[in-house]
């Protein structure tokens, strides 16, 4: 799944010997892996960029792991680069990152080898077109070829958890470039995506595993837009989701008004779906 990454530089020496099986490791599972029960995270909020200083940790160039030179970028201005994605869980979880912050394997981070800590990025699995907005506050990973090491949730979010990779494109943005994430749900690579009808798009309001909650979230949103068609959508496998969506929206409706109400109302995460 991952090699070895995700450690704060000032431990990574130590850190690298206690992995070789020579002395020991600071961290208690020797295998990486994801929560021992599931645990719905379809609705963890994407970071949101803001204005930050470089961390006072991490940003040191250049630095050496595994006898290899890296060289931390002076900015992240105009980054946008494909590659292999990978993530890590449990076994770093609760433990400190390369700028000093403590890892938290439920919240939206990751790990880059040179871009400056913290660094927002725009991560879309080219798989499916899902996308997330992620917050790099950690070095790695510092096996093969990966470009990024994804937090588990992040993970989650692109539906690449099973997988263990993935091939993704990821961009920096800023505050002045910022737009939310998409989580589209076509399986073709994103390049070659066709615009279907507007006959054909919805808003999906959310994904609940409960039935009794989608319903809830359901009520709320025909008592929000009256007039607007709402229905719940079962999609089965595991985890087994409930999706509240409203539509299929005719021509004149403004999907940008729509979600500006439900943001108002809550429902911040909701996107504009066009399905078949």
């Amino acid at each position: 799944m991952i090699g070895l990454h995700r450690v704060g530089l000032a431990l990574l020496v130590l850190a690298l010997v206690g992995c070789s099986g020579s002395g020991s490791s600071r961290y208690s599972i020797k295998q990486d892996h994801g929560p021992s029960g599931h645990v719905d995270l379809s609705h963890v909020p994407d970071a949101v960029p803001r204005d930050e200083p470089k961390s006072r940790g991490g940003n040191k160039s250049p630095y050496t792991v595994l006898g290899k030179k890296y060289y931390v970028m002076d900015s992240a201005l105009g980054y946008k680069q494909r590659g292999t994605a990978s993530w890590y869980g449990k076994k770093f979880h609760g433990h400190k990152t390369s700028n000093g912050e403590v890892y938290d394997m439920y919240g939206m981070s990751a790990a880059h080898k040179s871009l400056p800590l913290p660094t927002y990025v725009r991560v879309t699995n080219l798989a499916n077109g899902r996308q997330v907005i992620v917050r790099v506050n950690d070095r790695g990973p510092f096996h093969g070829a990966r470009l990024i090491d994804l937090s588990y949730a992040a993970a989650y979010k692109l539906d690449m958890l099973r997988q263990g990779t993935a091939r993704v494109e990821i961009e920096a943005i800023s505050n002045t470039n910022y737009r939310p994430a998409t989580q589209a749900l076509h399986t073709a690579p994103v390049s070659s995506v066709s615009q279907p009808a507007a006959a054909s798009r919805y808003i999906q309001v959310g994904a609940y595993s409960s039935w009794s909650a989608a319903q809830s979230v359901k009520t709320r949103v025909e008592l929000l837009l009256q007039g607007q068609k709402v229905d719940i959508s079962k999609r089965e496998g595991v985890p087994v989701l409930y999706r509240v969506r409203l539509g299929p929206l005719g021509i004149a409706a403004n999907p940008s008004g729509l979600l500006g109400q439900l943001a108002q109302e809550g429902f911040a995460d909701a996107q504009v779906l066009d399905l078949p």
